[in-house]
């Protein structure tokens, strides 16, 4: 069931502490065949119960504050990115490219956002005016595989049958839904007592993230205190809509991880918390495995997001949410008998980002308490795995209506212009309300704590 008990278990929470929850329910709300509302309430419940956790256990709280889980804000934020203004400009979120496509067969969902991806998929497939005819004369399979082997991004649409048969989705399954780890013996670096600060205060996280899922994380520890330091690699910036929507309360820099190597072990030295979002193995051979982290900096919490998982023989692939639910039955749940469909929200990737923000979370309450260095793993197809298996776990009538995202809207001044934007779901008494910077300039800021 796609519900909070099974989430909070599968991040070691005390099922004890599930009685200071709330939910303030609303129809209308991310509708949709699947319990994608369910689902999001569960992801984001879990992260604020984490964060009021680590906040009573640094404040010296007897009771852990009382969490409130609104739908109305749930639904708001899991389409930040569609409520986002930048100037007046509503952002684009999918390329021309990045759609469905009839093949022979059947269908394939190609992602094209970024330059270099798009390069990829005119190697293997042909011209962007032609690609129509090219596709309609293959099979979805061929295609996925031509585009992969070219370094692009294409998935055959696939029904939860059939993906269920696929050895991925075989691999997927036998994991649990988050995976926790000791990786170490040392004990970790003692968090100072709050003074009425965030939870998370006093915690330095680097961000080594891209998209939607990883920055939706690392957004959500920066609001609850964290130093968070997001580096991207030079030549390869962020888009500049998706870095407006998930850079707040962050600061971001560009470093080359095979030149500036002294950089970033000076930054490494006094990290607490390192999440990674880029393809498993592909940050190895800077020496950012979780073994080799854990060697330099003991007692650290690693973070580890990947769309396949790390494991299968799709576990050195890349992939995007929309990708992921083409793969596994999602978009032919959510389609017609015409074509393939889609979530009412990027589900997955938001969903994984506060499950992802929430172990790490968990991680640091439990260092508290244990010490030691902690590996947390979490992967967009077993989120969807979870989503397709609690299919009958949607939510009955009742509860307010859901009238629109505007009382979770808000407006700031930024150095990327006036910004609208969907206010954080996480809530729990005392809790932060807002982020405490606006996002800057993509790249902007140096490579140094603050």
């Amino acid at each position: 069931m796609t519900d909070i008990k099974y989430a909070w278990s599968a991040l070691g929470g005390d099922p004890a502490l599930l009685s200071r929850t709330s939910t303030v329910v609303r129809e209308g709300a991310l509708q949709g065949r699947l319990p994608v509302r369910e689902l999001a309430r569960a992801c984001v419940g879990v992260c604020a119960l984490a964060a009021a956790e680590l906040g009573a256990a640094r404040g010296g709280l007897r009771e852990v504050p009382e969490v409130r889980i609104d739908d109305g804000a749930v639904a708001t934020a899991f389409v930040s990115e569609r409520h986002l203004l930048i100037g007046g400009r509503a952002p684009v979120n999918f390329a021309p490219l990045s759609r469905f496509w009839r093949t022979g067969d059947g269908w394939v969902r190609t992602h094209a956002n970024y330059p270099h991806h798009r390069e990829r998929l005119l190697r293997a497939l042909g011209p962007a005016d032609s690609l129509d005819a090219a596709l309609a004369e293959r099979s979805a399979l061929e295609v996925e595989e031509a585009v992969y082997a070219a370094g692009g991004l294409a998935v055959a649409v696939r029904t939860p049958e059939e993906w269920a048969a696929h050895p991925q989705a075989v691999a997927v399954a036998e994991r649990p839904l988050v995976e926790r780890e000791r990786l170490d013996t040392a004990r970790a670096r003692v968090l100072p007592t709050l003074d009425g600060a965030p939870p998370a205060a006093g915690v330095r996280v680097l961000d080594l993230t891209r998209v939607i899922a990883g920055p939706v994380a690392t957004r959500t520890l920066a609001l609850l205190g964290a130093d968070v330091l997001r580096i991207d690699p030079p030549g390869y910036p962020e888009l500049p809509d998706q870095h407006a929507d998930t850079g707040f309360g962050k600061r971001s820099a560009v470093l080359d991880l095979a030149k500036d190597r002294r950089a970033f072990e000076e930054l490494l030295a006094s990290a607490d918390v390192v999440v990674t979002g880029y393809r498993p193995g592909a940050l190895d051979r800077f020496g950012l495995s979780p073994e080799a982290l854990m060697e330099r900096r003991p007692g650290l919490v690693i973070a580890q997001l990947s769309a396949w998982g790390a494991y299968g023989p799709w576990g050195g692939r890349r992939g995007f949410d929309s990708l992921v639910q083409a793969a596994t039955g999602i978009a032919v749940v959510e389609g017609s008998r015409e074509q393939p469909g889609a979530l009412p929200a990027q589900a997955l990737d938001h969903g994984t980002g506060y499950l992802l923000a929430g172990a790490v979370l968990r991680a640091l309450t439990e260092q508290l308490r244990e010490g030691y260095g902690r590996v947390v793993r979490l992967a967009l197809a077993r989120t969807a795995g979870w989503l397709v298996s609690g299919a009958g776990g949607a939510g009955g009538a009742g509860g307010l209506p859901y009238d629109g995202p505007e009382p979770w809207l808000a407006e700031t001044d930024s150095a990327l212009g006036k910004l609208r934007y969907a206010l954080p779901p996480v809530s729990f008494a005392g809790g932060p309300g807002d982020w405490a910077r606006a996002p800057g300039v993509w790249g902007a800021d140096s490579a140094r704590w603050g």
